[in-house]
């Protein structure tokens, strides 16, 4: 299976490999604007086939009962992409500008291993629950509760983490006996397509249980919301684009999970390590050039050691210097486009308008004359009332904000439309975790923990979406439940 060349993808629809009705659109390569081959490109017919190839897998065969099939495939992808895994770990630095260093973890790596979860939660979960007999308004009778498959799934999956957002929706909507179609980011049409090339090639997957629709034009993904064929869609991009989502689902009143957007705050409380605490979100911010939805963009530091703070971040971004995804030393690579650089920009010129400073960074790198690329950047000077306090930038851009207390701290916090994630650091885990069960937010790491695993739910409060993603609520999110009630003698 070539992965690297001067290639053409195709759409995966009915368990065949087939071109795009409008032909093709290329894909490029962010680290250096070269075109790296093209991708098919989907027009609402073939999105529409893709649609009624999952619609008559759900209802005409076997496989949102046969637990034993769905193991057995999802197993057999896995297998595919740990055999295949040095292929896609290239096309990954390639296509996402992922570094090298984030494919053994959350860029590849780490999901393929997740699959191993889905297919265990399937095999061993308890699809019924006997509630035994009961004498309801006088009627002797025996309870039941079903857990069933959603149905069709309309999954949209944006371009910064895509292995992992693709495989998050795959694995538990597949696992759980739902049929589905999956309409990539058209930044990152291959690494969705060669999933189909894979599964076409490589496992048991009846033709229409998984669909995979690549296309340069956004509306074709609107489909999946507004076809009443789709049960669900789940959706992972901006707040903006999920209200959107939402709104199309209402007319059919659809299933809906929506992963959204994040203003995170990393919270220094005044007995922590100011150094060490700053260094490490300076370090989070820079990573995959901040491409992160969770990744905590606001630094609240104690406001009389407000100074060494941003001395400190920026000590760590500055020598964060953008490089060269291949290379195992980068931690930020290119932002996925030129669009994506512009706005950023954008970003950062209204932080200097509204007052502030840069304590690093603030532009384009200077050695850098082609790929999309920005300095990680500290911006110094304002509060929470800024633009970039306030909006998510989706870049490496850090901006310090001083806190007067606990209190103070945790209102800077949930001052924002947005609840995805948060970090608390403190010696006093008492203090710590007192701060953290006051955040508004899914997911809170203290002291550098982890909350990112495959049995972890994460999903956010507020505008950062609706549902949780992973671990066994992620799973169940892909289910309905029915009640039986039997008369008994």
């Amino acid at each position: 299976m070539p992965i690297l060349a001067d290639r053409e993808s195709r759409l995966l629809i009915d368990g065949k490999l087939v071109p795009g009705s409008a032909g093709t659109f290329p894909t490029l390569n962010p680290a250096t604007e070269e075109t790296l081959g093209v991708a098919a490109d989907a027009d609402t017919e073939d999105m529409s086939a893709a649609i009624g190839a999952a619609r008559r897998s759900f209802d005409e065969t076997d496989w949102a009962t046969n637990t034993e099939l769905r193991v057995r495939c999802i197993r057999q992808l896995q297998q595919a992409m740990r055999d295949h895994v040095e292929d896609l770990r290239e096309l990954t630095m390639a296509e996402v500008g992922a570094p090298r260093m984030l494919t053994s973890a959350a860029q590849l790596e780490g999901p393929v291993e997740d699959l191993t979860f889905c297919a265990d939660t399937a095999a061993g979960y308890q699809w019924t629950t006997d509630l035994g007999t009961a004498s309801p308004m006088g009627i002797k009778t025996h309870r039941t509760i079903a857990r069933e498959a959603v149905g069709v799934v309309g999954a949209i999956t944006p371009w910064n983490f895509p292995h992992q957002i693709n495989l998050a929706k795959i694995g538990p909507a597949l696992a759980a006996g739902n049929t589905l179609v999956l309409k990539p980011a058209p930044d990152t049409p291959w690494v969705a397509a060669v999933l189909g090339e894979l599964i076409a090639e490589h496992t048991d997957f009846p033709a229409g249980v998984i669909n995979i629709v690549t296309s340069s034009d956004h509306s074709v993904g609107a489909l999946l919301s507004k076809d009443p064929r789709v049960d669900m869609v789940s959706f992972t991009g901006s707040t903006t684009t999920g209200r959107a989502v939402m709104a199309d689902g209402s007319a059919t009143l659809k299933k809906v999970f929506l992963e959204l957007g994040g203003k995170s705050a990393f919270l220094v409380l005044d007995d922590a390590d100011l150094a060490g605490a700053c260094s490490m979100a300076a370090f989070t911010a820079s990573m995959h050039a901040g491409q992160g939805c969770a990744i905590t963009t606001r630094l609240v530091v104690p406001r009389g050691r407000y100074d060494e703070a941003v001395e400190a971040a920026a000590a760590t971004m500055g020598g964060m210097k953008p490089g060269d995804p291949t290379n195992p030393g980068t931690v930020c690579g290119p932002v996925i486009s030129e669009r994506q650089r512009e706005r950023i920009q954008g970003y950062l010129d209204s932080a200097i308008a509204e007052g502030g400073r840069f304590a690093c960074g603030g532009g384009r790198p200077a050695d850098r004359d082609r790929g999309f690329f920005i300095e990680p950047t500290v911006i110094a000077g304002l509060d929470n009332t800024a633009k970039v306090a306030r909006e998510e930038i989706f870049g490496p851009v850090l901006t310090v904000i001083a806190h007067d207390g606990d209190d103070d701290a945790v209102r800077i916090a949930n001052d924002s439309p947005y609840g995805l994630s948060g970090t608390v650091f403190s010696p006093d885990l008492e203090r710590a975790n007192s701060v953290a069960a006051r955040l508004r937010v899914g997911t809170v790491n203290i002291n550098g923990g982890v909350w990112y695993s495959a049995d972890m739910p994460f999903g956010g409060y507020k505008q950062s979406g609706i549902g949780r993603e992973m671990g066994l609520a992620g799973f169940e999110e892909y289910l309905e439940i029915k009640a039986i009630a039997t008369a008994a003698n």
